[in-house]
């Protein structure tokens, strides 16, 4: 069975053997009495990775955002937040809604939009915090951090970056030989930004295999949040296991993270062009998320995927909306897997004769900042 399902994009895997022992699972102690052992060292490292003074780790985002947005929601703040960021950081912000916050929606990637809503809707002597993910999975295409940033930074405010999709992935100065950038900081390192306004939360789970949380900004902010958090207070702490994989994942990235990036880029390239070749247009930009456009035959094309022994993710953008067909690309999927992938896919579409045009603004050349 080949699979293009899993979301470890840089097929980092973390047995047993290859970690820091560790002699208990858990201090029993919440991380607002004691940080686990191992976890300011690994948050030091992330924090560096990432581009920011600071950073302090998490049992998951979600954990993250319910204590980020209390602690923010304490202040003067309103919300704008990006229409397409990922539930995770939604239910945070919901969560800020139902104690008072206002919240403010505008359209995906759509700096315009944002001044406009800001300009309506600002406060003065009140903080703008503008909420989006760093990385969109349907288009493949970083957000605009960085015309997002002045728009905070002229109103006191904060840029919050769900960064989960591109830890690991994305890194500082990409080209056309290394289109993901150098490092795996993040879109913010491969936008090149660096300011006390950016608060980055991200998963280790996609590009660095390691179900944990990091919050990276400024000092100051970063003491506040351990000194404030609810989560941190009657929430487990990571566990020892995460934190010393977390080692890994970190020392792989040190080690082999260009080569695996590189690898990652020729996997997606390929699987593009064979249906590029076929007039079989495909979204996500140069992201291993790629998502073919199959019309109406998304279900029946995944059912004859299986039966040849393919597995991909069928799902939906949101409720009620028609089903979608996408392929995770990781650094592990050898040519012949992606070739034969791709073949079979082309042949179920063709027969089902969904084929439609497509832009240059799909190709990598046109990614770089």
């Amino acid at each position: 069975m080949l699979d293009f399902t899993s979301a470890l994009y840089l097929a980092m895997d973390h047995g047993s053997r290859s970690l820091r022992p560790w002699q208990a699972l858990t201090t029993g102690r919440p991380a607002a009495l004691e940080s686990p052992p191992g976890a300011v060292a690994v948050a030091a490292d992330l924090a560096r990775l990432i581009g920011c003074d600071q950073a302090t780790l998490g049992t998951s985002t979600l954990h993250i955002f319910f204590d980020l947005f209390e602690m923010l929601g304490a202040e003067d703040i309103a919300l704008f937040v990006d229409a397409g960021i990922y539930p995770i950081a939604r239910w945070g912000v919901e969560r800020a809604a139902s104690k008072g916050v206002p919240v403010t929606m505008f359209p995906a990637h759509d700096p315009i939009a944002l001044e406009h809503a800001l300009a309506r809707k600002w406060r003065s002597g009140g903080r703008s915090v503008i909420v989006t993910d760093g990385l969109s999975t349907a288009t493949g295409r970083p957000a605009p951090l960085d015309r997002y940033l002045p728009l905070v930074r002229a109103r006191r405010g904060y840029l919050v970056v769900d960064d989960t999709q591109a830890l690991g992935v994305l890194g500082e100065r990409p080209s056309r030989a290394e289109p993901y950038g150098r490092g795996g900081g993040g879109t913010c390192a491969w936008y090149g930004l660096r300011a006390p306004e950016l608060i980055v939360v991200s998963s280790l789970s996609k590009g660095f295999g390691v179900p944990l949380a990091v919050l990276a900004g400024s000092s100051g902010l970063i003491q506040k949040f351990e000194a404030s958090g609810s989560c941190r207070v009657h929430c487990s702490a990571p566990s020892a296991a995460h934190i010393s994989a977390a080692e890994h994942a970190l020392a792989l990235n040190h080690s082999h993270g260009a080569s695996l990036r590189r690898r990652l880029a020729l996997g997606v390239q390929r699987f593009r062009q064979h249906l590029l070749n076929a007039g079989l247009p495909v979204s996500g930009g140069f992201f291993p998320v790629q998502t073919p456009s199959l019309g109406g035959s998304a279900e029946a094309i995944h059912a004859e995927l299986l039966a040849n022994g393919i597995r991909s993710v069928l799902h939906q953008r949101k409720s009620g909306s028609p089903a979608l067909l996408s392929f995770l690309i990781s650094a592990e999927h050898q040519p012949w897997e992606i070739d034969g992938a791709a073949e079979i896919l082309c042949q179920a579409a063709s027969q089902r004769k969904n084929r439609m045009g497509f832009t240059h603004h799909e190709q990598f050349a046109d990614l770089y900042p």
